[in-house]
């Protein structure tokens, strides 16, 4: 091993030795040595060029370093490996969402990828629960609010975070947090439904339309409740046409829920012309590829039917089946729950004032009923005494 001759300098404790920069000329490569808790201690200063080292530098940083101003190198470098170690160990909202992605497929899991990349991700991204306060999410509802968000996304926002940060507490990788996160009651969130004329003229579009798999998936919407991500990823081989049912299928390709088919879906479908033979989506997209859009078609069926600009054409569809069951009175709130593949009870409740409608119109045809029986009995009774 080669050794290199020490030069001393008019500073004690301060020397170098002749080294080469990266120009190729010579350059004095500078060391320091001097003693902590008995302990002698030598290491690297710096370079004469390129961390603009000099004899005078190097003496200071050996002052501080003797005062304790500066650590050494080693603990320096200790330092930064803790620091490195405990980064790689923090778990912020990114690796938390990460890590509940790994371990959880729900439904509608891309939508909320998505939700989370663009709204929590900027925000709370590369914090982690303890760093985030009552206060910031109070900011961060207002801020979604105020950004042109509907309630109903603020919602749904909002529960992504408190999913992923529960994840983190429930499995004990953080440490419980302090706040609690609100979410907007689901009867806050806006309910669409057709009128009859609103409904008669809508059909009467649908089935002038040119653009079959645009109506088509409006007509399925209406027989079935099917939402929009749900019918972009529905294949041929998830209907069941014999014992009439669809089954919806979670991202690892498991049969999550099954919701039941009518007769005149399974008309719809069966007489479905099919874009791309050989692609396994009922309703592919370009290529035959799974479909991720059909905004502009669905947007000009619902402009041509003169609804309302803000009605959102299949999302607002499938609110206008539900509605229609709900009105009819012949559907409990319960089964209602299940059609509509609502894991949280709650979110069904937005239609429990139309399922209170119908019963009240049951109660008021009691009435009548009993009135009607009334007359009849007094008619008779005014017969008998007039006998």
């Amino acid at each position: 091993m080669k050794k290199f001759k020490r030069v001393k300098t008019k500073y004690a404790g301060v020397y170098y030795i002749a080294g080469k920069a990266s120009s190729g000329k010579p350059e004095r490569i500078y060391y320091i040595s001097y003693r902590i808790n008995g302990k002698q201690i030598e290491e690297k200063a710096g370079r004469q060029y390129s961390d603009a080292m000099s004899d005078a530098k190097a003496n200071a940083i050996r002052a501080d370093k003797i005062r304790g101003k500066v650590l050494p190198n080693n603990e320096i470098r200790a330092q930064k490996i803790a620091e490195q170690l405990a980064e790689q160990n923090k778990w912020t909202i990114n690796r938390l969402w990460d890590e509940y992605k790994k371990n959880n497929s729900p439904k509608g899991i891309d939508i909320d990828e998505a939700r989370f990349k663009k709204h929590i991700e900027p925000v709370f991204g590369e914090k982690e629960p303890s760093e985030i306060f009552a206060l910031d999410i109070t900011r961060f509802k207002s801020k979604l609010g105020k950004g042109g968000l509907k309630p109903g996304s603020v919602g749904r926002t909002m529960e992504i975070l408190r999913r992923t940060i529960n994840f983190g507490v429930n499995l004990q990788l953080v440490s419980p947090v302090t706040y609690k996160i609100k979410l907007p009651r689901a009867n806050d969130e806006k309910t669409e439904s057709l009128s009859p004329e609103q409904f008669a003229r809508l059909w009467e579009v649908l089935e002038a339309e040119a653009n079959i798999q645009a109506a088509n998936m409006m007509k399925l919407v209406l027989f079935t409740g099917l939402r929009r991500g749900e019918l972009f990823k529905l294949k041929w081989e998830h209907i069941d046409f014999q014992l009439g049912f669809i089954n919806l299928v979670d991202p690892k390709g498991k049969v999550d829920q099954k919701i039941p088919i009518n007769e005149m879906a399974k008309n719809l479908l069966n007489n479905h012309e099919r874009q791309y033979p050989k692609s396994p989506f009922v309703f592919p997209g370009k290529g035959g590829q799974q479909r991720t859009s059909i905004k502009k078609p669905v947007n000009r069926i619902r402009d041509a039917a003169g609804l309302p600009k803000d009605f959102r054409p299949l999302h607002g569809l499938r609110h206008a089946f539900a509605s229609m069951l709900a009105s009819s009175g012949q559907v409990d709130i319960y089964t209602l729950q299940k059609l509509l593949t609502h894991k949280d009870p709650r979110i069904t409740q937005r239609y429990a004032h139309l399922v209170d409608k119908a019963l009240k119109r049951g109660a008021d045809v009691n009435a009548d009923l009993i009135r009607d029986l009334i007359s009849k009995s007094d008619n008779v009774i005014d017969i008998d005494r007039a006998k």
